[in-house]
């Protein structure tokens, strides 16, 4: 096996508070990872270290093998990334929003692959729409489009489903199979709701107060505890709300 995502140690403290404790992972290729933890438990602080958008106090951490601190440029190039909130221009439409970063993205045939990328996101009917038209859902498909217009080989997820109705939320879940078993995408997902990772992952991390308290195989959390409903039996028993910063 591949290993997509690693870290060795990694911490982060902002002045006195730790946010990240020694972490260490090793996410293979094909995985979809369910990151769990209470708000302020430290998932995002790790989502940004992994995403270059931050830099970590101590440790290293790797995606596709490539220091995301020494490296950034070069690891960007293999990452998708979706945050909670979808940021786009309001006044520019779902096509020209994507346009702009598959621009700078420096794609070859920026058109023909967002043509291609809201075809299998099946959302071509929003691609002529102003973003200030869209709702929730709708703005975080066109999010998603963003983080795959260049087919990276590792998508991050910040909380995915926050916000979003019933509907939305299986749209979503779906979409994210799917990147996974029609393109082989590795998956990495921030979230607080035990019902999402037993639906959409293959593999889970809890994280408290900064430390990874337990770690996971999903067909290994069934095997040993009976069903999905023991995999919130596990959480609940390992992790524990966390005041510090996220």
């Amino acid at each position: 096996m591949t290993s997509m995502i690693q870290t060795e140690r990694l911490s982060k403290c902002y002045g006195e508070a730790r946010a990240l404790v020694q972490l260490d992972l090793d996410i293979q290729a094909g995985e979809v990872f369910g990151f769990l933890g209470h708000n302020g438990a430290g998932k995002t602080t790790a989502l940004n270290i992994l995403t270059t958008l931050l830099k970590p106090s101590g440790g290293r951490a790797w995606v596709c093998g490539i220091d995301v601190v020494k490296d950034s440029l070069a690891a960007r190039r293999h990452i998708g990334y979706v945050p909670e909130n979808v940021r786009l221009y309001e006044t520019m439409t779902a096509e020209d929003n994507l346009l702009f970063l598959a621009r700078l993205s420096g794609l070859r045939r920026p058109e023909v692959d967002i043509q291609q990328t809201l075809r299998f996101l099946e959302c071509e009917d929003l691609a002529a729409r102003k973003v200030s038209t869209l709702s929730k859902g709708q703005r975080q498909r066109i999010g998603l489009a963003q983080a795959i217009v260049h087919r990276p080989d590792v998508l991050f997820l910040d909380e995915p489903t926050s916000g979003l109705d019933p509907l939305g939320i299986k749209t979503l879940r779906d979409l994210i199979v799917r990147l996974n078993h029609e393109r082989g995408t590795t998956v990495f997902m921030n979230t607080h709701l035990v019902s999402e990772v037993a639906k959409t992952c293959t593999s889970i991390g809890v994280l408290s107060h900064g430390r990874l308290v337990y770690r996971d195989t999903l067909a290994g959390v069934l095997e040993r505890y009976g069903d999905e409903a023991a995999l919130e039996q596990v959480y609940l028993q390992v992790a524990t709300p966390a005041s510090e910063i996220a």
